[in-house]
């Protein structure tokens, strides 16, 4: 669950630094289905067509300073496991 916080607190970062002024984090707990679902949303500048196209791709980034990808796929990723 550690390494599952500190991906939806990337997924806010991202957000904020997207212009978002405020940011929804909704966590719910369906114990028919036993899954936990988190849903994020925010009021920032969003994505093109184009990003969101490409946002299951661990290696694509539209930052320049690194090649690490938006951070989506690795929050899937943790949420599967998890």
């Amino acid at each position: 669950m550690l390494e599952l916080s500190l991906h939806i607190l990337d997924i806010v970062e991202n957000s904020t630094r997207a212009g978002a002024k405020t940011v929804h984090i909704a966590i719910i707990e369906n114990t028919t289905r036993d899954v936990l679902s988190v849903e994020i949303k925010d009021d920032g500048s969003g994505m093109s067509q184009d990003v969101l196209e490409k946002v299951n791709n661990p290696f694509y980034t539209t930052k320049t300073v690194r090649n690490v990808g938006l951070g989506l796929p690795m929050l899937a990723q943790a949420a599967e496991r998890t």
